[in-house]
């Protein structure tokens, strides 16, 4: 089968690579231009773009895939079907077109909850106690397509959101192989999504990383685990920025005000109610990542403090 592969994050690589081992010839990688990043502002390749290269695809990166000059390239391509998976722009209908399959997406939840660009992110930070990947076909809307095939997982109590995301990598890998097949035999069965059941997971924004700790502990825990690794969650140490990496439910509880900072056997923070999240790992504004208790060290922390403001 002759495919085309749009995608750019890290967790589009399996899918690829999946799909090579599966014998599907892809005839070309489309992915995002390459973007500045760090202090030098070198350009680096996606890595879906350096996966290509690994593998001997031709790459195309136009800015922007709804182009004229786009969708002819495409055209002449002439793919049976083009498979997508965090490519990070809207599909135009012209595109859309183009395969005699169609266009198939690998979307990490169980459709059609959480539709949009932060999935596995917002099913940790809402504390969902399961997930998965769908494939579907793609239309004009924002994940709105037929699904074709699921898969679901149980979301661990203290697992990331990038610990997930690797786990979630795989599956949809290991599905999109499965959904091309039952597409190239004719046996591919397809569903409409109930629109009435849907749940957004919009791109992820700075704000959405503060911690309220008049929330329970457990939502502050789901939020910082989800949030990861951007944009975080973070409050405030004495009148600075304190970025919180990683943390652990504390099973005891405290008669403090939410908020309160304090070092018992451990460096604990109180939400409401009493319940507490342990920290594990913190950043200080303008210092490096390190452990709770080395950060307790440095600032001396003895009795209770205040987080945020």
């Amino acid at each position: 089968m002759k495919a085309v592969f749009l995608g750019t994050p890290e967790f589009a690589v399996p899918t690829l690579e999946r799909m090579l081992q599966a014998g599907y010839q892809v005839v070309e990688v489309i992915t995002q231009p390459d973007r500045p990043q760090g202090r030098k502002q070198e350009l680096i390749p996606s890595p879906v773009k350096a996966a290509a290269l690994r593998h001997g695809i031709p790459v195309y990166q136009p800015e922007r895939i709804r182009r004229p000059e786009a969708i002819q390239h495409l055209r002449e391509l002439a793919p049976e079907v083009m498979v997508v998976v965090g490519y990070g722009q809207i599909i135009p209908q012209a595109v859309i077109d183009i395969a005699p399959l169609g266009i198939v997406n690998v979307h990490a939840s169980v459709l059609p909850e959480l539709r949009g660009a932060a999935p596995i992110q917002w099913a940790v930070a809402r504390g969902y106690p399961k997930t998965g990947v769908s494939t579907m076909r793609i239309d004009a809307g924002l994940d709105t397509g037929d699904v074709i095939d699921t898969w679901e997982t149980e979301i661990g109590p203290d697992e990331t959101a990038p610990e997930l995301s690797r786990r979630l990598a795989v599956a949809g890998a290991d599905l999109l192989v499965s959904t091309l097949a039952g597409l190239a035999a004719g046996t591919a069965a397809t569903k409409p999504q109930d629109n009435s059941l849907a749940t957004l997971a919009p791109i992820l924004k700075k704000e959405d990383g503060r911690i309220d700790w008049r929330k329970p502990a457990k939502e502050i825990h789901n939020q910082i685990r989800g949030l990861l690794p951007w944009p975080g969650a973070h409050t405030s140490f004495r009148g600075q920025q304190l970025h919180v990496w990683l943390a652990k439910m504390a099973v005891q509880t405290w008669d403090l005000a939410p908020g309160s900072l304090i070092r018992e056997h451990g460096v604990f923070a109180i939400g409401a109610d009493g319940s507490a999240v342990e920290l594990l790992e913190v950043q200080a504004e303008g210092r490096k990542r390190m452990a709770a208790d080395v950060f307790a060290n440095g600032h001396r922390i003895v009795e209770v403090e205040q987080l945020g403001g």
